[in-house]
């Protein structure tokens, strides 16, 4: 009986630290994954600024305007 109990005990110990081991390799993922997320987020806010000032820039400009290399007057 105490022979099943330390091998009980003995394979217990290897799923833990196996465990443990895929744990640490799993937190180093999410870690590497969230700062990539981070880098994205910051490319975002960057690319919405750049449209923001394009829409705000085009918004100035008359919508049906002439385009600049005609000149009806030369007509």
């Amino acid at each position: 009986m105490s022979q099943q109990i330390e091998d009980r005990l003995t394979r217990l110990e290897e799923l833990t630290f196996f465990q443990e081991e895929r744990i640490e390799k799993l937190d180093a993922a999410l870690m590497a994954q969230q700062s990539q997320l981070d880098a994205l987020e910051q490319e975002l806010a960057s690319a919405r600024t750049v449209i923001r000032a394009l829409r705000d820039k085009l918004a100035e400009q008359p919508e049906n305007g002439l385009p600049p290399h005609f000149m009806p007057e030369r007509w």
